[in-house]
């Protein structure tokens, strides 16, 4: 009998009810551990070469319904007046920790941020231009406001052009030696891709070091774009092929920058310099730079510059630095080199793991067990890209040698004619 991972080729396959209560049973490191055995044959087969890998994300259907989703309520203190019925169930003991549900079933969000929500859902009902907004049977759900108590880790994300689905985010980082995928991992759907490229970067360098070998680049679409990331791609010593988004500007106009002496110059040539650090609503770093009191009060220019405020003041982020340099390397020949290789390598091993490894939707509910799912998709990519390799280079050296024997036949055949026929 044939064994292959220490399964029985020849005996009938098992049922699919089996593998999903087989699925379940284990954790997953178990299933880590084995994308770590099939990405060590890999490295052994000299397809990875670890310096460059390629990084994106795709949305994968979680098994939930937008039509059964609840509205979260808010975290009070003091006892629930009205009860659920699942509350009614639950014993006392059980109250005590929240069960995933439970947390899901509860406002987290910021009042500003439920604000800006409401204004942002007003904009699109009344927006003539976006499609289906103005209808009665309109839901524009949000995971701030709503959950599913099916699948609390399941999240609604928006796709421009397509409908509000519950998904969670598949990451992939693939090798671009070979189209080896180094790291795999569910994410939640409703973060964005720069929030789990610190998690990734960190994974994938701890694999990557345990085959001796060292993560050098990194390819990633703008999506990945963050001060904080270029910062600390910086400080890991690894090169951060991202493009800047569209919103940040390097320039402002009227008001050059010095790099050297950290100031602003406006039009009449007084300075705003630095004076503290800020933080805007969702935590990120500012520096605010600020023009002198009598500057600005003796400038002809004040009543169109700054009418309602004593003085001029810039806000930027803390991270500008990093940007100018991530800018520079984007608009480089390199840059643009980059921009391509990473559509080549990443894209095409996203859309087989979505049409051919089943991650069109994952048939668990919760986070680890899609994680588990996504696993053995990229378990079974690598695999067949393994054998598929091995395969290739056997049937080449069998070529190489019928050349030489073919080669080797006609010297002998030659030298029989010189020797006799002469």
């Amino acid at each position: 009998m044939l064994y292959f991972l220490g399964y029985n080729i020849d005996e009938q396959l098992p049922w699919h009810s089996t593998l999903s209560r087989t699925r379940q049973l284990y954790p997953e490191a178990l299933f880590e551990l084995l994308f770590d055995n099939v990405f060590t044959l890999c490295v052994a087969n000299n397809m990875v070469a670890g310096r460059r890998v390629a990084i994106d994300s795709a949305p994968v259907k979680a098994n939930a319904s937008m039509e059964r989703l609840l509205e979260k309520q808010p975290n009070l203190p003091g006892p629930r007046l009205v009860q659920s019925v699942e509350d009614q169930h639950e014993s006392v003991t059980s109250k005590a920790t929240l069960s995933p549900r439970q947390a899901a079933s509860v406002i987290s969000a910021a009042d500003h941020q439920l604000r800006q929500l409401k204004k942002r859902q007003q904009n699109l009902k009344s927006a003539p231009k976006t499609l289906g907004a103005g209808n009665e049977k309109a839901k524009l759900l949000s995971n701030k406001t709503h959950y599913s108590p099916a699948d609390p880790d399941a999240r609604i994300s928006i796709k421009p052009g397509k409908a509000r689905k519950l998904n969670y985010h598949c990451s992939l980082a693939v090798d671009t030696a070979d189209g080896v995928i180094s790291h795999v991992q569910a994410d939640f759907a409703d973060g964005r891709d720069s929030q789990s490229l610190p998690d990734i970067t960190l994974n994938l360098q701890q694999r990557l070091a345990n085959n001796e070998l060292r993560l050098e680049e990194i390819l990633a679409d703008s999506g990945y774009s963050n001060g904080s990331n270029y910062a600390l791609l910086e400080q890991w010593k690894i090169i951060g092929w991202i493009p800047v988004f569209g919103q940040y500007k390097p320039q402002i106009e009227d008001f050059p920058y010095d790099p050297q002496a950290d100031h602003f110059t406006c039009s009449q040539g007084k300075r705003l310099v630095f004076k503290t650090f800020d933080k805007n609503a969702d935590g990120g770093w500012l520096k605010v730079y600020r023009a002198d009191y009598q500057d600005c009060q003796q400038c002809p220019l004040k009543p169109s510059c700054v009418p309602k405020s004593q003085c001029r003041q810039i806000i930027r982020t803390a991270y500008d630095p990093f940007y100018r340099r991530a800018l520079a390397r984007q608009q480089s020949r390199r840059g643009q080199r980059m921009k391509r290789l990473r559509h080549q390598t990443v894209e095409p091993v996203l859309g087989s793991l979505v049409e051919y490894f089943g991650l069109r939707k994952v048939n668990v509910r919760g986070k680890s067990g899609a994680h588990k799912v996504m696993l053995m998709a990229a378990v079974a990519f690598n695999l067949k890209k393994y054998m598929k390799f091995t395969t290739k280079s056997t049937i080449s050296q069998a070529i190489a040698l019928k050349v030489e024997w073919s080669l080797a036949s006609q010297d002998t055949f030659r030298g029989f004619e010189l020797l006799f026929l002469n």
